[in-house]
């Protein structure tokens, strides 16, 4: 299989470097010894707390699959990436260990039974949580297994094996018994691909205004539709102490939803004609309740394919949509209806309305309330309180409402720019109700909520914090917060009552770790669990959150990583690898606000620029790129010009700190960085060097919106042509490395966009150079790959920026 890799990489290597200079690598590099330990370090455990916080499972992981594992058999079909040999999505991180940790005791201990080797996801406690689901992958099929925590012991308990390509869908019905989706038929029993097809693909259109965003790994022809329909089709079972019992008739089932007392369920199966333009996600479906045993008991909607849903984000098909239980009632299905026949624009009072149905299903729809702008949600509590969500996307506004169900009166809490990272209060904190759903909970006699932040912007930096919600004052009082010099934020509210928190703490210093927090004893932390420290080669950088302007006032920050030792004095300004990634505004003010904590722990993932202060560079990671909406127009009207202020401030910044060389910087992104990267480079001359990986180039690409714009190309050709770096191909004479794998799936990011920047910038003698990862999607994962991309990246920082003439 390394045969096959090393050639594919050799072919490609020769195709983009058609009539000009070979590529010095057409095999698999290595990158230097520091930045390969740091990558291939071992994760610490991921970590899964029961409700009562007794019991941990801890999760372990390999770092990262080899190519060769990306390399099996794979369908790409209606937007999913399936193995068609054991019905399961084709990409997945697999936990290959597990343990159990009794909080009162500290004693942790093995699972036995557990397969060799292990391929386990999808995680699930059963009610009373003393049982655990997982899912085991092997080449042949998915299987079943339940951890027993009295015996600390896996049992296989399926018979046949699950089709996950939809999703896993385990619900578990009691303590005893759970629901799944099995295969119906062996995966060797797919329709063979025939030579000779029976016709051409043929699609029409007869006038009907269908905008689509640009998705990949659509249905392509007639054999794509087979295909879809046969991996697709389930069968539903409920499986009691390992007897399978069938749940109605097979069908392609996209979701499956228990109500609240268990007794029915809400069933969406897709139906025919497939759709060519949007994925599984938007095919023609139908919702229906069900009892447990699947017979039907009413048609809740026929729901067309969702290629016809105007184009703007916050319009909406005029359908219903949302489909859910509400989690206080034993059996009510909630939904929601334009009435603006989906088009924001429209001069209405109210743009949506809320409906139930209660069991038995036989009366008429009822009215709950309707929503000044787009409907986003209900989090219920119970009779007299549930909240309710609403905003619009073009507009970066959200808003939370109180709503009594029992007298139906509505009452605005709070509003808020989506942007606005310090006016953010926080979510409530939920409990579970007699039917074991989570719901709000409130305190000081029902007049309070509590509120949990995990980010906690401030102007300090990010620091999370506990706070109660006063319903009648609308305001919100912090009870805790994290302090400075770490960071900490609630994972759990373990007793709302007690304030007996589960918390993960960590400092630059301090390793991430979970503790027990008392807020009314004020006892010290209990630790919970004792991670070590993954990168101890990092151990002496420094990193600090630095804050600056730009020419035009908004003001910026970025954290910034300096060698271990180093000293300005004497060792003079470093060259520099400045990493970002835009956003758009439509406030200055938010723009301005500070995000991050300079009292995080350092970690790395396969993606990080912190590897090069390893290598002797300064790193400005998470430089801010704020677009702002300026004098009425939108944020990318003035796109360039605004990347160039930013840049230009966060170089005069490290400039004047003394620790960055002017004349040696970098610039780099992932996706719309990668945009922002080719952009800053066909624009302006302030970097020696740029590195752009799995980015659009040509906005003409993506024609029905991107990003946050949402106007066509239609109605602004010349935006899309002045943000497309690839118009000024001709103008990126400053080295740019472009990385790209050829099997992206993000909407929008198409290798294409690589390739033909490439080959525009060579024809236009620019000096790049393009590397195409093999079977790599928009996120990178294979072992060999990365260390490559790393190496590749190492080398031109190394050529063109270190050692720049």
């Amino acid at each position: 299989m390394i045969k096959k890799l090393h050639l594919y990489f050799l072919i490609a290597g020769a195709c983009v470097s058609l009539n000009a200079r070979a590529q010095d690598a057409v095999s698999y590099q290595t990158p230097p010894k520091e930045i390969a330990d740091l990558l291939l370090a071992k994760p610490t455990p991921g970590v899964s707390i029961d409700g009562k916080a007794e019991w941990i499972l801890f999760s372990e992981r390999n770092s990262y699959p080899s190519v060769e594992e990306l390399a099996m058999p794979e369908y790409r079909i209606a937007g999913l990436r399936l193995n068609p040999n054991n019905y399961s999505p084709s990409r997945q991180t697999y936990i290959n260990n597990f343990s159990l940790k009794n909080i009162k005791t500290d004693k942790t201990f093995p699972v036995t039974g557990l397969p060799a080797p292990l391929f386990a996801s999808n995680i699930s406690w059963n009610p009373s949580e003393n049982k655990i689901a997982f899912t085991n992958t092997t080449q042949k099929g998915v299987d079943l297994y339940i951890i027993d925590l009295a015996t600390k012991k896996a049992t296989k308990v399926n018979k046949a094996f699950l089709n996950v390509v939809l999703g896993s869908g385990l619900t578990w019905l009691n303590d005893n018994t759970i629901i799944y989706r099995t295969a119906t038929k062996p995966a060797s029993a797919a329709p063979p691909k025939p030579l000779m097809p029976k016709g051409p693909t043929i699609q029409q259109n007869l006038g009907k205004a269908a905008p689509s965003a640009t998705y990949q790994d659509l249905i392509k022809s007639p054999f794509d539709e087979q295909l879809f329909e046969f991996y697709g089709t389930s069968q539903l079972v409920k499986n009691t102490g390992g007897i399978e019992t069938p749940i109605g008739k097979p069908a392609i089932y996209g979701s499956v939803s228990l109500s609240p007392d268990k007794t029915y369920m809400m069933l969406e199966t897709i139906r025919k004609p497939f759709s060519y333009l949007v994925s599984a996600g938007g095919f023609p479906s139908t919702i229906t309740i069900t009892d447990l045993t699947g017979k039907p008991i009413k048609v809740l909607a026929e729901l067309p394919s969702s290629e016809g849903t105007p184009s703007g984000y916050d319009n909406t098909q005029n359908v219903p949509r949302g489909f859910d239980w509400r989690d206080d009632e034993p059996a009510t299905i909630v939904w929601s209806k334009p009435l603006d026949s989906g088009l924001i624009k429209k001069n209405v009072p109210f743009h949506d309305a809320v409906y139930s149905l209660s069991a038995p299903f036989t009366g008429a729809e009822k009215e709950l309330f309707k929503t000044v702008t787009r409907y986003r949600g209900v989090q219920w509590g119970d009779a007299n309180l549930a909240l309710i969500m609403e905003g619009l996307r073009s507009k970066q506004t959200s808003k939370v409402s109180r709503y009594n169900p029992t007298t139906g009166a509505v009452e605005e809490l709070y509003s808020r720019n989506q942007t606005d990272a310090y006016g953010n209060p926080g979510s409530p904190v939920t409990t579970k109700n007699k039917y074991g759903r989570q719901v709000i909970h409130t305190v000081d006699n029902g007049t309070k909520l509590l509120m949990n932040n995990t980010v906690g912007s401030s102007e300090k930096g990010d620091l999370p914090f506990l706070a109660k919600f006063d319903l009648a004052s609308k305001k919100n009082e912090i009870i805790w917060r994290s302090l400075e010099g770490t960071y900490e934020y609630v994972s759990d509210v373990i007793d709302p009552e007690k304030l007996v928190l589960l918390t993960r703490k960590e400092s630059q210093k301090l390793v991430p770790n979970y503790y027990i927090k008392n807020l009314i004893l004020r006892i010290a932390d209990r630790p919970v669990t004792n991670f070590a420290n993954p990168y101890p080669s990092l151990e002496g950088i420094t990193k600090e959150k630095i804050s600056y302007k730009r020419a035009d006032g908004v003001d910026l920050t970025g954290d910034l990583y300096l060698p271990k030792g180093y000293n300005k004095h004497k060792d003079g300004p470093l060259p520099t690898l400045i990493w970002a990634y835009p956003r758009e505004f439509n406030s200055a003010a938010d723009a301005a606000q500070i995000r991050g904590s300079k009292d995080k722990f350092t970690t790395i993932s396969w993606a990080s620029p912190i590897f090069w202060v390893t290598r002797g560079y300064a790193v400005l990671d998470n430089a801010e790129m704020p677009i702002v909406a300026k004098d009425g127009k939108k944020p990318n009207d003035t796109f360039v010009d605004q990347l160039q202020l930013n840049a230009e401030a966060a170089i005069n910044k490290l400039s004047d700190l003394g620790v960055g060389d002017r004349k040696r910087m970098a610039v780099g992104g992932h996706s719309y960085g990668a945009f922002m990267t080719a952009n800053l480079l066909a624009h302006t001359n302030l970097f020696a060097a740029g590195i752009a990986r799995s980015g659009a180039y040509n906005r003409t690409l993506t024609p029905f919106g991107f990003q946050n714009e949402e106007r066509t190309y239609w109605q602004a050709p010349q935006l899309y042509y002045e943000m497309s770096p690839f118009s000024y191909a001709d103008k990126i004479k400053t080295p740019l490395l472009l990385i790209h794998g050829d099997s992206d799936d993000n909407p929008g990011t198409f290798p294409i966009n690589s390739e033909r920047l490439f080959n525009a910038i060579k024809g236009a003698g620019g000096t790049t150079r393009f590397v195409f990862l093999p079977y790599e999607a928009h996120s990178y994962r294979g072992k060999e790959n990365l260390l490559h991309m790393l190496w590749e990246q190492d080398q031109w920082l190394e050529k063109y920026v270190k050692n720049k003439k």
